[in-house]
This record gives C-alpha cells, structure tokens and sequence, in this order.
C-alpha cells in the first residue's frame, strides 16, 4: 500500500484511533512531516494539536543512521549499541548533540511564536509521525511526553516495519499503524509524494487545527489595547468569501503595511508575524490575512492565480480603508513569493494609493508586464543564494519605471530560513518603509 500523501495518510491513520475520541487526547505531531499527518487525525477526533520537537542525533559519517535522538525538556536517548559497535568518540557525539540541540531550540523560537505549549499532565497524549523506521525518535518522543505528566501515551504512525511495536518494548501503551509492510526499507518508500515539508506548513497546521480554549493566546474578535493601539483576529468579507486576518495599530502609527504571502503560508505564519512585530516596533500597523480560503487552497491552480490573489488585496486594501483608524494612513505593501507578485498587480491597479512596496523573493515574473506601471517605490529584499530569482531579477529590473532598489541578503536562500536572514531582511523593510510610507494616499472606490 502506497499512501498518495501525508494529508490521505493522516485521514487513515485516524480512523484507526476512534476508540480514542472519549479520551480527549492530545495529539502531537513530530516536525515537520509528521505535524501535517497529526493535523488530520486532530481534526478527525476533535481534539487540539500541538509540536512536539524532537531531533535525531545521525552517526557523524553516516547522518540517515541514528544513534539516538533528543527532545525538548531536556530528553537525550543515546544508543549505546549504535555508538559503540560504530566507536563514536564522546567529542564526535557531543559535537552532533550541539548541532541538534541548536536546530531544536531554531524550531521552537518559529513553532512555539504566539503560541503555549498544551499541559499534558493526567491526559492521554498521541504522538503521531509520518513514519516509523529505527524508533529513536519515537523513543525520545514517548520518553519527552512521561516526563511532562502524561498518564496514557500512544504512538501512532501510517506505516512501521513489521514487529515494531515488539521492539519498541514499553515505550509507549498503545501503538497504532495502519500498514507495516513487509520487506520494509524506509518510509518514504510508503508514499506517492513524499516531498520536505516546510516550516510554514507547520505553523499553518498548528493553527488551523483545534486548541484548548484556555491555551489560546491569539485574540479571536474583536480589538484589544496594544500600548494604547489595537491587536485583534479579524474577518475580512470580500464578496461570498470571509478570510481570516490578524490587524495590529500601535499608537501613532506612522502608515500601514498589508501582507501578501507566498504559497503555502498564511497569517498565522511565525516567519511573517515576526517580520510584522519588526514593523509594529517602527511604528507601522499591519495587517496579515489569508489571500484565499481553506477550500480555494486546496485547488493548487489558485495559488498561483496572481490575478485572484492580486483582486483579493485590491479589494483588502479598499476594505481596510473604512477602518476610521486607518483612513488616512499611507499604506505599503509587504509581499513574498508570489505573494510579491500579487502585490505588484495590485500596486499597479491602485496606483498612488500604495505608497511602498517590499518585495521578498518575489517572482516578478508572474506578474507580466504589469511590473512596469508600479509607481510606488520598491525595494527587492532577495537571498544571494536564491541563483534563480536572483537571475530574474537582474533580467527584469529594466522593466521598472518606479524607484527601486534591489537588496541582496549574503548567505540567505529562497525562504531566508539561515540564522539571521529573515531579521536583516524585515529590518531592511523596515528602513524602506520609513523613508516612503509618509504621504497620505487616495485609494479608489470600488466601482459597482
């Protein structure tokens, strides 16, 4: 049996954990693909989902073998068989300890943004994979979750190999697979598409799926006091659709940025809030919303549909506008990917009603020639690894007729995920819109 992907593997796998639902459990999902197939079975059982990270420690010379693993709350499993039948120096195991541990408490500043971690003491907790091979990381996960309280811990996966829950021993009470093939060489095998699942893919499952209402930190309605200011989750209505979006005013606020992220983002992205909370520092409100529903995304044609995604901020823009704390604002776009594209569309359609322009790795050339009737100024935020974009850039940069400036980030890649990238690109934003964002701008009624 071959699962189609972790979305259809996650569905299976929850049907097999019904038994569970009077339980009340908490699902934890394993970054990163394993948060994608614990959404479905959260979903399916009503229960919140939350991240457990964890991290396996590979053999020096031969990283996809595992010695062990690690996890947060301090849980180190070494395997001393492995390390002492393959003689792993102490300095070797520290030095891939230090590594790991680094790329853990990475994760944690992204997932845990906004965000508390659910309490598990007296629960019933079901860590969930996208897969089981040697079991270290499991071992560490089930290890992480006795010692936060768990009274019942589960540990279910789509696929293991035969026997696993044997050699596993007693690790967790129950464990649950919906396949365990035979003969088993690994787990990507078991899918049809089996691609790296991003950091913003899990930011987006963890806030799609449900919590408890007690561990809630994000406001759902309604505005609250920011430093005399506002910080609300919002509904935008656009015509038959209602998109969620999340608005932050400081006091006195110098303009207002409106975000349009990539594919496969969303407000709720730790990567865009942070660059956002830069802005809110500097003085600007912002808003972050989702360019197309749950249901519009799931039909692939749509992300990349530069011209719906560039129609929803026009008409976000016009929209924001009837805000009375907003009206006067000048406004500036912030946008990534084909988000940036989107933004450019929509620059183009408002003319003098957009005052700046950030783009972050923007694929400019899904914007058409509608780059060159932007008259905002525009600053091109791009990684110097990113050689592809990069390119673009350098061949469509004569088609702008507006201010611009093109920013190379030294080190950073497509999604700016190096230590350090992002802040030096939102920073650079922020300077941007500090020098533009200043003249009050008329946006254009929507003509009915």
């Amino acid at each position: 049996m071959r699962f189609t992907d972790r979305i259809e593997a996650g569905r299976l796998l929850a049907r097999h954990l019904d038994h569970l639902g009077e339980d009340r459990p908490v699902v934890l999902g394993l970054p990163r693909g394993g948060v994608v197939v614990a959404a479905e079975v959260a979903g399916h059982l009503g229960a919140p989902l939350d991240v457990l990270l964890v991290r396996k420690l590979g053999v020096p010379y031969q990283p996809e073998v595992a010695m062990g693993a690690i996890a947060e709350g301090g849980v180190e499993v070494v395997d001393r068989h492995v390390v002492d039948g393959l003689r792993i120096t102490p300095d070797e195991v520290a030095s891939v300890l230090a590594r790991e541990e680094a790329e853990l408490q990475r994760r944690l500043g992204l997932y845990r943004i906004g965000r508390t971690r659910i309490p598990l003491e007296g629960r019933t907790v079901v860590i969930v994979d996208d897969g089981v091979a040697t079991g270290a990381t499991a071992r560490a996960a089930c290890a992480a979750v006795r010692e936060a309280g768990a009274a019942r811990v589960v540990l279910a996966v789509p696929v293991a190999p035969p026997g696993w829950d044997t050699a596993m021993d007693d690790t967790a009470d129950e464990y649950v697979a919906v396949v365990t093939p035979d003969p088993f060489h690994s787990v990507g095998q078991f899918y049809a598409r089996f691609t790296q699942t991003t950091d913003e893919e899990v930011a987006d499952c963890l806030e799609r799926s449900d919590r408890d209402p007690a561990d809630e930190p994000l406001v759902a309605g309604g505005a609250v006091d920011v430093i005399g200011g506002r910080d609300a989750e919002i509904t935008i209505p656009i015509g038959p659709v209602r998109l969620g979006g999340h608005l932050t005013i400081p006091a006195r606020p110098h303009g207002l940025v409106v975000f349009a992220h990539g594919s496969g983002s969303s407000h709720h992205s730790p990567r865009n809030r942070m660059v956002a909370s830069i802005l809110n520092d500097a003085g600007f409100g912002t808003l972050l919303f989702d360019l197309l529903t749950a249901e519009e995304e799931r039909q692939r044609e749509n992300v990349f549909d530069v011209e719906l995604l560039a129609d929803r901020l026009v008409a976000v823009t016009r929209w924001i506008r009837r805000d009375p704390d907003v009206a006067e604002l000048p406004i500036g776009y912030f946008g990534a990917s084909t988000g940036a594209a989107a933004a450019m569309v929509a620059a183009a359609a408002l003319g003098d009603g957009i005052s700046a322009i950030v783009s972050r790795g923007g694929r400019l050339d899904l914007a058409g020639e509608l780059i060159s009737e932007v008259t905002a100024p525009t600053l091109l935020v791009v990684g110097a690894r990113d050689t592809p974009v990069v390119d673009l850039h350098h061949r469509l940069l004569p088609q702008l007729r507006c201010a611009h400036l093109l920013l190379l980030i030294d080190d950073a890649t497509h999604l700016f995920e190096e230590p350090g990238a992002l802040q030096r690109a939102a920073e650079a934003a922020s300077d941007w819109f500090g020098e533009h964002l200043t003249a009050t701008p008329h946006v254009p009624a929507e003509v009915s």
